[in-house]
């Protein structure tokens, strides 16, 4: 395959690293893979990224459109970031 026949993608990698007492959660949905954390960690990222495609598809974007700056944006617009 060379590289224009590539099709770029992206996925959001979600880790939860706040458990402690050894619960395996994994949730996959579009664009998106989280596992472990603690239920109240897992089920914050699972939100944000559901938030994130909601506003993905508001704007007509994939994932793979956005710049670095475009994606931090929507992540923090989605819920991501706790100041």
């Amino acid at each position: 395959m060379n590289d224009k026949s590539r099709v770029q993608r992206a996925r959001i990698l979600g880790l939860g690293l706040d458990d402690a007492q050894g619960h395996v959660r994994v949730t996959r949905g579009r664009n998106f893979d989280i596992y472990l954390g603690s239920e109240s960690t897992h089920e914050r990222l699972q939100e944000t990224c559901v938030k994130l495609n909601e506003k993905l598809d508001q704007r007509g974007k994939r994932l793979e459109d956005l710049s670095r700056d475009e994606f931090i944006d929507l992540v923090a617009e989605s819920g991501g970031s706790q100041d």
